[in-house]
């Protein structure tokens, strides 16, 4: 762990596997499927290697994005009403 991008990056990932781990064990049927994770998972592989290589501005865009598509497409506080 070399830069901020490392850290940063982990930390969003494992926060990404905790939720697929969450919902595939539970008792209910979740709405996502196992390809739905792949695209934020990619997309913070590839944040990280741009910013520990000085790409900063793409970097933080690819960070940004992933994050966006979690909140949007896998709806990790999806609230039951």
């Amino acid at each position: 762990m070399k830069t901020i991008y490392d850290l940063l990056t982990l930390a969003l990932f494992a926060g990404l596997v905790v939720l697929f781990l969450q919902r595939s064990a539970s008792d209910s049927t979740p709405d996502d499927h196992l390809w739905q994770y792949l695209p934020p998972a990619v997309g913070l592989a590839v944040a990280n290697q741009l910013g520990n290589h000085d790409q900063d501005l793409i970097a933080i865009a690819a960070i940004v994005a992933s994050v966006i598509y979690v909140f949007i497409v896998l709806k990790p506080f999806k609230q039951k009403l």
